[in-house]
């Protein structure tokens, strides 16, 4: 007897991972991203994070350098979420995180974000923005809340394609 796998199994289960860059897609992060923000109410924050400039990267270097700055984005972030935070691959170039103790990591993400990637023999120009929520900013820890606050954060202080973000 033969075992197969569901048609749907694969779908759900596959639409959890941003195949480029492997980190989470948004319904695998909004699982986990949920878990986290209530489990720690008093120490967590939700971040969204978006390339600055990225469409002139495509358009002067091409798509493979593109996916080049968006794979480098994407370790960088992961690496500075660690455990039990969690990164995710919304779409395009814009990422999320939720983890703990954000606002004091702040600066140590924003550096890891804003250096060169190495591709193809240059340095392709990186940068990003970056909006935070600490979930006790909201009245009710909500995770679609604590999105829009991030985004609206992220938007605020975005100057020229680049953050003026200094929190």
């Amino acid at each position: 007897m033969s075992r197969s796998v569901r048609p749907s199994c694969v779908r759900t289960c596959g639409a959890r991972r941003d195949p480029l860059t492997g980190l989470r897609a948004r319904d695998g992060f909004t699982a986990r991203a949920h878990r986290l923000t209530h489990r720690h109410p008093d120490g967590a924050a939700v971040l969204l994070i978006d390339l600055d400039d990225f469409k002139a990267t495509n358009d002067t270097y091409g798509h493979v350098a593109g996916d080049a700055v968006i794979t480098a984005t994407a370790a960088r972030l992961s690496a500075w979420c660690g455990r039990p935070g969690i990164a995710a691959r919304l779409g395009g170039d814009e990422f999320a995180a939720a983890v703990l103790d954000a606002p004091a990591r702040l600066p140590e993400l924003r550096t890891a974000l804003n250096q060169s990637v190495p591709y193809a023999g240059c340095m392709l120009p990186a940068s990003a923005s970056v909006g935070i929520c600490p979930v006790t900013e909201l009245p009710v820890v909500s995770l679609t809340d604590a999105l829009a606050s991030a985004d609206r954060d992220m938007y605020a202080h975005k100057r020229d394609g680049r953050t003026s973000r200094r929190r």
